[in-house]
């Protein structure tokens, strides 16, 4: 006897698929593909990453932890919180260790939010965010940068309703590399305070900053703890990526829904991976600032190149994380460009259109995984293609 499921209707059916797994699919079937798409660094781990392994692996109790995180790995975090950030740790706010930056996204929207209520994203967007509130039967409200993808603060006010529940910033960004001033974070921040509602700050990158430009953390503001979210990742400082390890700062009245979320989905953020992290913190800023050197010199080989073609493609100004997002002049969509790219030039990037940008040709170029001389064939192989492919499709 089979049974008749109704397969027609799901809350998945309004989410977006995402574009990287297909990208990845379309370079395994075309070897020899330089990526410039998925967002990772070339360095490994610490060594004294490694080496805290060693204290976890020589205990014989293995049983589940505290949801919130180990205790040593917590002091750790706030001792980093408060050198590298200005956030004070007190009895207004705590830390959540989670397993990487997204699932704290998704702890916060979960925590925060019910069905129907917005929150507001500015575009171009991280995709995984939109996917989060999607998820949560929750509403995206979009709204747009300027041209060179800084903060439209007057837009974003207006984009407040009884609703909205968080205003979302992403600084470094991802996917254009923008960093917001010091300024325009305040005025967020502040106007969170006085709308109530919450200021959800993605800092992922908060290391990747170039040209004298610094990154500023929502959460050293004076009077913010109350209403503001702040999310950190090992993934990228840290070449942690597959540890799946990251941590969030939160107002203290949100400890409990947030260890409700984290404890249905996770239990408790991986062990292992939390002895890891510890290592890599006491290492320090230090260790990804060793490597941003050689980041920072295949991010001016980059930037050049595509700088040298102005009537096909637009590169506007990035001071951070390690993306170009680029506007294409040509009447081609996005993804079969990227799939024409792969196919006949070996160079892969991501469509621009997952990032929410749908009103003409975007990519995405992500340069933080490569070593100069392959960002040199790389970006010669998409200045090829482009050439190639839209020199004659010029809108």
């Amino acid at each position: 006897m089979s049974l008749n499921l109704d397969r027609s209707t799901s809350r998945m059916d309004r989410v977006q698929s995402p574009l990287i797994p297909l990208v990845g699919e379309l370079i395994r079937n075309n070897p020899g593909t330089i990526s410039l798409g998925q967002g990772v660094v070339s360095y490994p781990p610490p060594e004294q990453a490694n080496a805290s392994l060693q204290s976890f692996l020589a205990q014989s109790d293995h049983l589940y932890k505290a949801v919130t995180g180990i205790a040593p790995l917590k002091a750790v975090i706030k001792h980093k919180l408060a050198e590298d950030n200005q956030i004070e740790i007190t009895d207004k706010n705590c830390i959540v260790v989670t397993a990487g930056s997204n699932m704290a996204f998704m702890n916060a929207v979960l925590a925060i939010t019910k069905a129907e209520d917005e929150i507001i994203l500015n575009t171009p967007y991280y995709f995984n965010h939109e996917m989060a509130i999607t998820m949560a039967n929750c509403r995206p409200v979009l709204v747009n940068t300027d041209d060179n993808y800084q903060l439209d603060i007057n837009a974003i006010s207006q984009a407040i309703t009884p609703k909205t529940k968080a205003i979302v910033t992403i600084s470094p960004n991802n996917p254009t590399g923008a960093v917001y001033s010091e300024d325009s974070l305040k005025q967020i921040n502040n106007l969170c305070r006085d709308r109530s509602i919450y200021h959800i700050s993605d800092e992922a990158y908060e290391y990747f900053t170039y040209d004298g430009v610094k990154h500023h953390s929502v959460g050293s503001l004076s009077n913010s703890k109350p209403h503001t979210i702040s999310l950190f990742s090992l993934s990228k400082a840290y070449g942690f990526a597959s540890w799946r390890i990251g941590y969030m700062v939160v107002p203290q009245h949100l400890l409990m829904p947030i260890q409700k979320v984290q404890d249905t989905n996770l239990i408790c953020p991986p062990v292992v991976s939390q002895y890891a992290a510890m290592g890599a913190l006491e290492t320090g800023v230090s260790y990804c600032r060793q490597h941003l050197a050689k980041i920072a010199e295949v991010r001016k080989i980059v930037g050049e190149q595509l700088s040298s073609i102005p009537d096909i493609c637009s590169v506007s100004p990035s001071s951070g994380a390690f993306y170009y997002f680029l506007k294409i002049n040509t009447s081609l969509n996005d993804l079969e460009l990227t799939k024409r790219l792969i196919e006949q030039h070996k160079v892969a990037v991501i469509p621009g259109s997952t990032f929410g940008m749908n009103d003409g040709c975007y990519l995405r170029v992500a340069y933080g995984s490569l070593q100069p001389s392959t960002a040199e064939i790389g970006i010669k192989r998409l200045i090829t293609g482009l050439k190639n492919i839209c020199g004659d499709r010029v809108t």
